[in-house]
């Protein structure tokens, strides 16, 4: 602030803001400084048309110097007592030119959010393992685990473009505490069915993409909070919470549903709907609104979903990276099911299932902790296809070593690590790049490309399980992952940089 300012006739416009810095200059102590600020404070509701009387009364002259004497007035206006508030930023909530934040493990609201869609997270990754294993074990037909997984998958597929225009219309808590007490709901159902003895299979293909369809609007509508409840300094570290937290949900769900399928059918899907009510509660917490006011008529759903593809079509970094993600996603879903089928040729069990699975999201955890570094000193494009090739080394030898847990255990934990480092880069950029009213739909376009077409990995790892034996059918898998790196390597979306300074997120 400059000091070449006359002090007004009335001594009543004389910030206290500038008395201090006067002061602080000519080494004097501000005195009634902080009386000031509280009596400013309780004079904010006085009436604007009295402040603006003063003002008209003492106008301020810009070019005389201010005395080294000023005093700092006992009565100050509302607007004089207090600073001007900065810009606030409509990404992300907090304001430009003020102190740092505080650090997010004292953000109640980021807390809850992250606390809620983590219990949600967990109760789904239990649920997911949990579906194929029941069915499985039960029937001893890989292709109907496989129609009741790609079931509980599919709304990744369908439910994606409408959910994100649902998140950017409607109020995102409200979504995400419906959406939790429906899957639990849901939970509930099914394990009744299981208990009762009538687990018929059209009821558990019902239920699971009911379960998978809110767990899409829910996933959706907390990650297009985030913003809204962090400052922007802050979201490449909130994001990196979310996926370690998103892998440690792995990491536990996995073991927790197989375990629990194996003491009891039922128990798993009972198990998520205690979990899924907690997370509502949770959620139901966050304070505020967690999007900007809409303003305006709405525009037809088509017309919004079209919006989104055309955003996503004018970055083709970003297009190819999620074009090569979802082949390998659907994939590993086909490699998991392949899994699966060995271990139960060899008399295995659903915990040891569970367990090595479950290595894969520990694998990721420090993957997801680590993708700041790598984000800091590798480009993305090198991350994308350094991840692809790496991938393609590690699920080869799967197939000689089916039959042996630890070393299985060993290439999901490597190939989880990989897909930890380059999933926060992914998630950075897309929060930043998206504007407030498009985040849903933005990240539902993401979901689409990059994870809608893992529903169809476990009905065609099935059908290829019932013509040929688990090792044929890790190799065929790994010959077309081989083929994805190879066409990653010449594509020519991935030559061109990043955009929004992706390489450096």
């Amino acid at each position: 602030m400059s000091a070449a300012r006359q002090p007004p006739a009335s001594p009543a416009e004389v910030p206290w803001l500038l008395a201090e810095e006067t002061c602080a200059k000519q080494g004097a102590p501000v005195r009634e400084a902080a009386p000031v600020r509280e009596e400013a404070a309780v004079r904010e509701e006085a009436p604007v048309r009295e402040e603006a009387a003063v003002r008209e009364e003492a106008p301020v002259p810009a070019s005389a110097p201010v005395p080294a004497s000023a005093p700092v007035p006992a009565s100050a206006s509302v607007r004089a007592a207090a600073p001007p508030a900065p810009p606030r930023d409509p990404a992300s909530g907090a304001e430009d030119g003020a102190s740092p934040p505080p650090p997010l493990r004292g953000n109640r609201d980021f807390t809850r959010l992250w606390g809620g869609a983590g219990l949600s997270l967990l109760a789904g990754r239990a649920t997911t393992v949990a579906y194929p294993i029941v069915v499985l074990w039960a029937t001893g037909s890989p292709s109907d685990a496989g129609l009741v997984g790609t079931a509980l998958l599919l709304p990744q597929l369908l439910v994606q473009l409408p959910g994100g225009v649902l998140v950017d219309r409607y109020d995102r808590k409200r979504i995400m505490v419906l959406a939790g007490l429906g899957q639990a709901l849901v939970g509930g159902l099914v394990a009744f069915l299981f208990f009762s003895g009538r687990p018929w299979l059209w009821a558990l293909l019902g239920a699971a993409f009911v379960e998978g369809a809110l767990g899409v609007l829910q996933q959706l509508a907390e990650r297009a909070a985030v913003p809204a409840v962090v400052p922007r300094s802050q979201l490449p570290t909130a994001l990196t919470g979310n996926e370690a937290r998103t892998r440690g949900a792995a990491i536990a769900g996995q073991p927790l549903g197989s375990g629990l399928a194996a003491a009891g059918s039922a128990l798993p899907f009972g198990t998520a709907a205690v979990l899924h009510l907690l997370a509502a509660l949770s959620l139901s917490r966050v304070r505020g609104r967690l999007q900007q006011e809409r303003t305006g008529p709405r525009a037809h759903v088509g017309a919004e979903i079209r919006e989104g593809l055309v955003w996503m079509w004018h970055r083709p970094f970003l297009r190819a990276v999620m074009s090569a993600v979802a082949v390998t996603n659907v994939l590993f879903q086909g490699l998991n099911l392949a899994v699966m089928a060995a271990v139960l040729d060899h008399h295995g069990s659903q915990f040891q299932v569970g367990l090595i699975l479950s290595l894969s999201g520990a694998g990721g955890l420090v993957g997801a902790l680590s993708g700041g570094w790598w984000n800091t000193r590798v480009s993305l494009r090198a991350l994308v296809l350094g991840g692809l090739l790496a991938w393609t080394a590690l699920m080869l030898p799967v197939a000689a070593v089916l039959h042996q847990p630890f070393a299985l255990g060993a290439l999901f934990a490597a190939s989880g690590y990989v897909g930890g480092v380059f999933n926060v880069a992914g998630g950075v950029l897309i929060v930043r790049s998206a504007p407030d009213r498009m985040r849903g739909r933005a990240n539902s376009l993401a979901n689409l490309v990059g994870s809608g077409a893992m529903a169809l990995g476990p009905v065609a790892a099935g059908y290829l399980l019932e013509a040929t034996d688990a090792s044929r059918a890790v190799l065929v898998l790994g010959g077309v992952m081989a083929l994805t790196a190879l066409v990653a390597c010449v594509a020519p979306g991935l030559r061109t940089p990043p955009e929004d300074g992706a390489d450096a997120v």
